[in-house]
């Protein structure tokens, strides 16, 4: 078997690069993602140091760490306290919705964008990332808060959201007809509705079949389960992360615990992987003249995420301090605005640029932000 030298070197180099800077993060206990970001702008296309063999084992590494990031989340609760939380947000979630798309929706009509761009801006800035937010939760000790299944409420109800939002969208992109649309936003809603429904019902059962004395086994056998139901996800047209999500919440008890120590080692590698994926699709060339309006469009929606954590942490019961994490801890985006942006890229390239602008200034200022609220040997 024929072995590149060049991708061996270009990634060795890199992760050892983004070793010593994890170390240094978690030292002032810091979360490491601003800086892999960096990291990957600068060996991005037009960076400092390309990776020219290195980038689509990145790209393929990025989509399982999405996988991985999302099981372990799902490891955390049951399927049954889970759906009630998600019950109680859909309040939540539609007032998520409403002030967080508004700044997008305003900014592409003040911009001159056409109906599809306009729509496309207002989902950028309405979805927040879950990926990097469950990578957050879990490097700053929050899993356990009273706020944080309302923070995890507000997320699947984004990503269900999608299953909607992005067949309406890739449509409008194409020109294709509202039937079309229709059945797409159809099938979707459909299997995600059948898959909470199995998930509650049969969920208990796949601990059963996954279940194996042997590590190597379970491994194999849990990662290749939640690969292939975040790949049904997908082609149902709703999120990969949904699908791993509710293959976590299925395993419970002790079963759970086994899995969660063995897919953490995994998890954190692929889940660099994906950070630094960000970081390589941005252009910097196209990126630094869209950057004031980055930057502004991202200081009023990390504002209104603030407000929407706040209203759902506040439904969940949290105190003040709780209410400010819940808020932090959304302003994040991250793969839906990305994957909006590259569903209208034939409009030109000054949406995905700004989209790309914008993910990664919250993307990075985004942690910082909620470390400062509540730094994690400061919980309240």
């Amino acid at each position: 078997m024929h072995t590149s030298i060049a991708l061996l070197l270009e990634l060795g180099i890199v992760l050892i690069v983004l070793g010593a800077v994890g170390t240094v993060t978690r030292r002032f206990g810091v979360s490491p993602i601003p800086l892999y970001l960096l990291v990957g702008l600068a060996v991005g296309e037009g960076g400092i140091a390309p990776l020219p063999a290195a980038r689509d084992f990145v790209e393929i590494g990025a989509s399982i760490g999405v996988v991985l990031l999302l099981l372990t989340l799902g490891l955390e609760f049951s399927i049954e306290e889970f759906t009630v939380t998600l019950r109680r947000h859909v309040p939540s979630g539609l007032l998520d919705m409403v002030v967080n798309a508004a700044p997008g929706a305003l900014a592409g009509w003040l911009l001159g964008l056409n109906a599809t761009g306009i729509v496309a801006l207002a989902g950028i800035t309405w979805v927040s990332s879950s990926t990097i937010v469950s990578r957050l939760l879990d490097d700053l000790h929050r899993l356990g808060n009273r706020e944080t299944p309302a923070v995890l409420s507000i997320l699947l109800l984004e990503d269900f959201s999608m299953a909607v939002y992005l067949p309406i969208l890739a449509v409008l992109a194409t020109g294709g007809t509202v039937l079309h649309g229709l059945a797409s936003v159809s099938v979707a809603v459909g299997v995600l509705l059948l898959a909470l429904g199995a998930s509650r019902r049969w969920g208990h059962r796949v601990g059963h079949l996954v279940e194996d004395g042997d590590t190597e086994q379970l491994l194999l056998r849990i990662v290749g389960l939640s690969l292939v139901v975040a790949a049904i996800a997908e082609l149902a047209g709703a999120s990969a992360a949904v699908g791993a999500f509710l293959v976590g919440l299925a395993l419970t008890g002790p079963l759970a615990e086994r899995v969660r120590a063995l897919v953490a080692p995994l998890r954190d590698l692929f889940a660099a992987a994906f950070f630094l994926a960000i970081g390589i699709s941005v252009s910097p060339a196209a990126l630094f003249p869209l950057l004031p309006v980055a930057f502004a469009l991202a200081a009023v929606t990390a504002l209104t995420k603030i407000g929407t954590g706040w209203f759902a942490a506040a439904r969940a019961g949290a105190g003040r301090k709780g209410r400010l994490r819940a808020g932090s801890v959304l302003i994040v985006r991250g793969e839906f605005s990305i994957i909006i942006a590259s569903l209208v890229a034939v409009q030109g390239d000054s949406i995905g640029a700004l989209a790309t602008g914008y993910v990664l200034v919250l993307a990075i200022a985004g942690p910082l932000i909620t470390w400062w609220f509540s730094p994690p040997l400061r919980q309240a």
